[in-house]
């Protein structure tokens, strides 16, 4: 039997329809056979053609409103059946885009567009797009030229969908043919804007300048489209009055597009990226545009001209216009913050996206088309000043031009080039079904099997659509981190001969562009790391792009860059260093390399604690590695250290060198956003208090082998925030000493014992050293500076039975064991416990005295010139006024409310809120002042690296801190103005609670 002679299975069974790809098996059985398809349904290359198409189900149903619409019915369906380029073309449209199957419906004559303009040989030019306009507008004026000007539109509009679904024209032709018709239908409508004004037709010249992705010939299917209009006065009319006309024109011609007619609108006009934007006037001359830039414009307005081109209205005027302005776009990049402006406007776009819709923007989500068009710009704003070959408004042809010139690696260029076209192309099939401005990608299972299919997936075009998505929008954001940086390597890497290289003087330029403040430090560190052909250099040369990234997203790249080089000067040829940051510096647990270029570039702390101990960077590679270690682990490494040191000076050296490797580890963590403030207050207590054990056992130590048994035991007391577990980095260690005899030794012989121990403790943690020192503060004690530096607990007793001020009681509230012997502590704690949480509270005189006492404090200690809104510790509502506040309710209500007796300011708030004691809204406005406070003195000293309790003067350290407090490095300002309204708040409670409404105390302050 021969083929023909086979039995043929009836072309529309239900089984085939699902293999052809409909979905709605019953709806489609009965279009087919719809009367107005003559039979055609039952032609087996007709159900192949739909089965071609995006969603054959919309394209058989638009196929049956066409033929039904179609007074030329046979006409049609013959040509459907033996053309089949139309019949691709025609059924590819309909399968894709339901609203221009609609339009079809209801011009059924617009078919015949797609027969006589062959889209395959012929590509439509603007020329064309005019003359269909034209010729649609003929003779027609008001309303009904307004319907004519839609139909031609989307008449023209069909050849580009065609062309674009049948894979005649590829996605960056697509958009250029959008933009040109775009430029022929804003033609279109001026001329029919003048025919209805004719006396400001007269009165004015007008050009139209396309802006955005009009501008750079890369317009989507439905989006805005930019312009600026410039107007000039033709010879006898004055400025005013053809800016007036000028004006009208303007508004009319923005109208005839966008407004909604019976045959819908066409895009809506948008002049807002004028001079002023939408409160600048609508039209401005040449003249005046040009003194807005000169003196006004922001740096985004002149990323907005890069794309400006005539695209309407009077061609010499907007020749003119581009060749005024264009000289001034290439100099952007000279300006002042120019770099950050542009970062930061990207971060509002990306900020801007509700949460909800983040991860389905194919235009403006992080990935997507904005990122590279960002990157793109950028480059072309550095280089473009010098070279000339890089002035392009088309993204792609930028792109092959920085490529070209070295700027970008031919890879990277490729692959920025391929995920460009795959966006683009998924943000024109999510626009084209209805024609709606939509840059989202659907999360309708049918709707995004259209888009799939349309753009060639078939097995599983779901599934296959969101992996190419994801995949795209990865390499996106991996290649827009990298783009700027890959070129610097370039310039000082020695490289095979004949490859294209940056300049060293683009890549200096490229440095300043970027952020750095000395761009030829940055080129010598550069060289240092990256040249020569070691396996050293060709890993750093691996690592650089992204870490050079990370520390130019900083506030100071500059020491960031240095740092890198000094700690890979003295690790890079031990075997380890280079493969921790290789092996997990790009994404794996550790991230070691990020982790380090993070913490390099946040500040002086960091890299100076560092620095003295390189091997540390070990940690920022270990998972567990910013885990705070225990007071335990600590005092284990520390006294085992101790007990092997030859001398006591030997042995606080190494407590101090495990001191500063886990400052290091702290400060790190803190960097990365890994504890919280209590959290860093009770790591750094810990590595403190460890180290002071150290310090006292290296002290007595030294003692025996000088002197034989120590005749006495010690403890030290922790006071003030030390007491507290509540330090910051550059916080003293505030303590008091008591001692007690051991039996049967005198008195005296114990006193001198503990007195040389306890100096010696002191000496040892502030010997000048590599080590930061560890400052012991004594001056809590009874007498002050002026007492004995060590007591016996009866010494004490009789004080504070006799001598104790009321500051001390309340300096006591803080005191807690941290060293020594720890049952001398727990008796010197009993022994004080009347003192600090006296029996019945403090009466009304004691506590005017509390509060005279805090307003002296105000008033004398708050350094000259400094701000009182935003001094940390004794500004208004800071440190002090909410420790105060704690201090004043325990020494009211401890003695009666046990859960008061703590050390810690917020363990206190908790418990004054608790037993009634403070409202819990005032307990949660002082707790965010405190919490507000400490974040800013902590990150006022990773940045500058020495303490300070006001914010930095200098812009790039104040920069830092904002961008350690989770701010951008350029809102300063918003850090600022959110200090101020934590602790303004804060400030109220205070003088509510604390102050009161006593008469005294008011007038003191």
């Amino acid at each position: 039997m021969t083929s023909a002679d086979q039995p043929r299975e009836p072309a529309a069974t239900d089984g085939r329809l699902v293999r052809l790809g409909f979905t709605d098996i019953a709806s489609a059985a009965r279009n087919l056979r719809d009367p107005a398809l003559l039979g055609a349904g039952d032609d087996p290359l007709f159900l192949d053609a739909l089965a071609a198409t995006a969603d054959p189900d919309l394209a058989l149903l638009g196929l049956v409103r066409l033929a039904e619409a179609a007074a030329d019915r046979s006409v049609l369906l013959s040509t459907l059946a033996s053309a089949k380029p139309f019949r691709d073309r025609i059924l590819g449209v309909l399968g894709v885009s339901a609203a221009l199957g609609d339009h079809l419906a209801r011009h059924p004559d617009d078919w015949r567009s797609l027969v006589t303009y062959d889209v395959r040989d012929a590509r439509p030019t603007p020329a064309y797009f005019h003359t269909v306009l034209a010729g649609a507008l003929t003779g027609l004026r008001g309303d009904p030229a307004l319907d004519a000007l839609r139909v031609g539109y989307r008449r023209c509009l069909l050849s580009i969908a065609a062309r674009d679904v049948c894979g005649s024209a590829d996605e960056p032709t697509v958009a250029a043919e959008l933009a040109d018709l775009a430029g022929a239908t804003l033609d279109a409508a001026l001329d029919l804007v003048r025919r209805e004004h004719p006396v400001e037709a007269e009165q004015c010249r007008l050009a139209v300048i396309g802006m955005g992705k009009c501008g750079g010939r890369e317009l989507n299917y439905i989006s805005d489209v930019d312009v600026v209009f410039v107007a000039e006065a033709p010879p006898g009319v004055s400025e005013g009055i053809a800016v007036a006309a000028a004006n009208r024109l303007a508004g009319a011609l923005m109208r005839a597009c966008s407004a909604t007619t019976v045959e819908g609108s066409i895009w809506e006009v948008d002049a807002n990226l004028r001079p002023e934007g939408r409160n600048g006037p609508l039209t401005r001359t040449l003249a005046s545009h040009l003194a807005y830039y000169e003196r006004w414009a922001k740096t985004w307005e002149f990323q907005a001209l890069l794309k400006a081109r005539p695209v309407a209205g009077d061609a010499a005027l907007g020749r003119k216009y581009m060749d005024s302005v264009s000289p001034m776009v290439w100099t952007a990049a000279g300006r002042e913050n120019f770099v950050a402006d542009v970062q930061a406007m990207r971060r509002r776009v990306v900020d801007s996206i509700p949460a909800r819709e983040v991860a389905r923007e194919v235009k403006l989500g992080p990935g997507g088309l904005r990122d590279i068009e960002f990157a793109v710009q950028l480059l072309q704003l550095v280089h473009g000043k010098s070279d000339p070959t890089l002035r392009r408004g088309s993204t792609l042809e930028a792109l092959a031009a920085l490529s070209a010139a070295g700027y970008v690696g031919r890879d990277d260029a490729a692959g920025l080039d391929a995920a460009y076209r795959f966006l683009r192309t998924l943000e024109h099939r999510i626009q084209l079904f209805r024609l709606r401005r939509t840059h989202l990608l659907p999360t309708d299972a049918g709707e995004l099997r259209r888009i799939a299919r349309s753009m060639g997936m078939r097995s599983d075009p779901v599934g296959e659509l969101e992996k190419a998505w994801k995949q795209q929008t990865l390499e996106v954001r991996r290649l827009h981190e990298k783009l700027f940086y890959r070129p610097l390597l370039d310039a000082v890497a020695r490289l095979k001969a004949g490859e294209q290289r940056l300049t060293a003087e683009a890549a200096r330029a490229r440095f300043e562009a970027l952020g750095y403040a000395d761009p030829a430090a940055a080129m010598r560190h550069l060289e240092a790391l990256a040249s020569g052909v070691s396996r050293r250099a060709s890993i750093q040369r691996t690592l650089l792009p992204v870490m050079l990234s990370w520390f130019a997203d900083s506030a100071d790249p500059d020491a960031g860059l240095l740092a890198f080089r000094q700690v890979s000067d003295a690790l890079g040829n031990t075997h380890w260093y280079l493969r921790l940051l290789r092996d997990s510096g790009a994404g794996a647990s550790g991230a070691a390399a990020e982790n380090m270029a993070r913490v390099l570039a946040s500040g002086r702390l960091a890299p100076d604690l560092l620095l003295r101990a390189p091997e540390a960077v070990a940690i920022l590679g270990d998972g567990d590695g910013l885990r705070p270690r225990s007071r335990a682990a600590l005092e284990t490494e520390i006294l085992a250290a101790v007990g092997r040191a030859p001398g006591p000076e030997s042995a606080v050296q190494a407590a101090r060198s495990v001191r500063r490797r886990e400052l290091f580890r702290i400060v790190a963590a803190d960097v990365l956003g890994r504890p919280a403030v209590d959290a860093i207050g009770r790591a750094l207590t810990d590595v403190n208090a460890a180290t002071l054990t150290g310090a006292l056992r290296a002290a007595v130590d030294g003692f025996e082998r000088e002197r034989g048994p120590m005749p006495a035991r010690i403890a030290i007391i922790a006071m003030g925030r030390f007491g507290g577990y509540e330090q910051g980095y550059g916080s003293d260690a505030d303590v008091m000493f008591v001692y007690e005899p051991i039996e049967d030794v005198p008195e005296e012989s114990a006193a001198k014992a503990a007195q040389r121990v306890c100096n010696e403790v002191r000496r040892l943690l502030q010997i000048p050293s590599t080590d930061p020192p560890l400052l012991i503060d004594a001056d809590l004690r009874p007498e002050g500076r002026q007492g004995p530096l060590v007591r016996t607990l009866a010494s004490y007793r009789a004080y504070y039975e006799r001598w104790s001020k009321l500051w001390e009681s309340q300096a006591l509230l803080r005191a807690d064991v941290t060293s020594g012997d720890a049952d001398l502590g727990r008796r010197f704690l009993a022994l004080v416990e009347p003192v600090r949480y006296p029996c019945g509270g403090i009466d009304d005189g004691q506590v005017r005295e509390i509060r005279r006492m805090k307003a002296r404090i105000e008033a004398e200690r708050l350094p000259r010139g400094a701000d009182p809104t935003t001094h940390t510790k004794l500004g208004r509502g800071g440190l002090a006024d909410v420790e105060w506040v704690v201090q004043l309710l325990q020494l009211r209500h401890a003695h009666e409310v046990p859960a008061l007796r703590v050390t810690g300011t917020r363990q206190g708030l908790a418990a004054a809120r608790d037993a009634g004691l403070l409202d819990a809204h005032d307990a949660r406005i002082l707790d965010d002042a405190w919490v507000e406070a400490t974040r800013v003195r902590n990150a006022v000293m990773i940045v500058r690296g020495r303490s300070s309790d006001s914010f930095p003067s200098d812009v790039r350290e104040l920069g830092g801190v904002a961008r350690l407090l989770g701010h951008a490095s350029d809102e300063t300002g918003s850090l600022l103005e959110e200090y101020r309204r934590v602790t303004r708040l804060a400030r109220a409670v205070v003088e509510r609670v604390f102050y009161g409404e006593d008469e005294t105390s008011t007038g003191s302050r």
